[in-house]
């Protein structure tokens, strides 16, 4: 027996289904260009209305340092090579970074992250919740200098 999302979910009509099942390429053009200056793409969401949003971040320089207000974030690293700085309560860690690696940035943590390769260093983010925009994070004094 094949159960389809009618099933699953009472009250999703054809229409709504597809609204929701979503697909997409990489956009060319940033959706939104965060404080520190990272081009952010929109990924795909859940239309729940919900907590969390997906975002593709790309860098190729260093990043001001930032700290978050309104959301926790979960890093995942895709492509490129670089360092994060993060600060919370008085500890600190930096932490090289490659793809396949992955770290949080919690609520209320500073942070700073710098492209340590050639290539630019693009990773995926969730946050929680939805991060609001450009003005989520305040300016901090930076781990690493900029020039």
């Amino acid at each position: 027996m094949r159960i389809g999302l009618e099933d699953a979910q009472p009250g999703y009509g054809a229409r709504m289904c597809s609204e929701i099942l979503k697909y997409q390429g990489l956009p060319a053009v940033p959706d939104a260009t965060a404080p520190d200056g990272s081009e952010i793409r929109f990924l795909p969401d859940l239309q729940t209305g919900g907590k969390h949003r997906p975002l593709l971040v790309a860098t190729s320089s260093e990043i001001k340092s930032r700290l978050t207000q309104d959301s926790g974030e979960i890093w995942h690293f895709l492509s490129g090579t670089g360092e994060v700085w993060r600060s919370l309560a008085g500890h600190e860690t930096v932490a090289e970074v490659a793809p396949g690696n992955s770290l949080n940035i919690p609520l209320g943590a500073k942070f700073q992250f710098r492209n340590s390769g050639t290539s630019s260093l693009q990773f995926l983010i969730i946050t929680s919740p939805r991060w609001p925009g450009a003005d989520e994070a305040s300016r901090e004094t930076d781990y690493w200098p900029i020039d």
